[in-house]
């Protein structure tokens, strides 16, 4: 697969702290990534140059070879990265298609004056649904109402309105149960089956051995190893954490 998004020798220092040095990774188009490292790895510093809450002090990002800035997360946005924080930045209290379209209402004109065009919303909101999770039908539901999983769905199809191409999401199954991670890792799986190409950032190993076609472990802020899933462990995958080894079986 063609190399989606890149990024090059990129340093981040906050202080006397070097976030990252020198990290450099390639994204393939269409495929799960996955980033992983234990805490003050510089996955979190990384995903916010990616997001373009931060940026580098130096290095490079590169989207299909092109060297890219973003100095904010419109910028982000609009070269088609979407960015689903572990907070997902939804309102609870609002209706599921009044989240995805959340500042980004459409409207009609009736007798001169700008209405909301609710049918239209809830009809794009469930088409945007139904490439994620078939079940959710009804987008006058409260996302309150709706499990952990259900809201994941809920931020993803934000995103996928927001017609990103690449769909970066940072500890999706964090405090979700067994059932809630299984719905998670389907919708990983639903963005790659729609052509999307998906970072995932995960302390959970079991998830990543699960979904991902690729990862990249960082230590210190530094690129650790790149591996190729497929045979990948929850098991292996935390040895090459903590070690930077590969786990020998006798």
């Amino acid at each position: 697969m063609p190399v989606k998004i890149s990024t090059r020798n990129v340093f981040k220092k906050f202080g006397a702290v070097e976030a990252l040095r020198g990290v450099s990774i390639d994204v393939h188009e269409g495929e799960v990534h996955a980033i992983c490292g234990d805490n003050g790895a510089g996955k979190s510093t990384l995903i916010k140059i990616l997001a373009g809450v931060e940026q580098p002090d130096s290095g490079e990002i590169l989207i299909g070879g092109a060297p890219c800035r973003f100095d904010s997360p419109n910028a982000s946005l609009r070269a088609g990265l979407a960015t689903i924080h572990q907070d997902l930045a939804i309102a609870p209290q609002m209706t599921i298609y009044q989240n995805i379209f959340m500042g980004a209402e459409i409207t009609r004109n009736v007798l001169g004056l700008r209405l909301l065009d609710k049918r239209r919303m809830r009809q794009d909101a469930l088409s945007y649904m139904s490439q994620l999770n078939g079940s959710i039908t009804d987008m006058n539901a409260k996302v309150e109402s709706l499990s952990g999983g259900q809201r994941q769905a809920v931020a993803i199809c934000r995103a996928l309105r927001w017609n990103a191409n690449v769909v970066i999401l940072d500890e999706p199954t964090a405090a979700l149960g067994v059932r809630e991670t299984e719905q998670v890792l389907d919708l990983v799986k639903s963005l790659k089956a729609n052509g999307k190409t998906v970072i995932l950032i995960s302390h959970a190993m079991k998830d990543v051995a699960a979904v991902a076609d690729r990862v990249s472990i960082l230590r210190n802020g530094e690129n650790q190893i790149d591996l190729v899933g497929g045979d990948l462990t929850a098991d292996n995958l935390a040895h090459y954490i903590l070690s930077g080894e590969e786990k020998r079986v006798h």
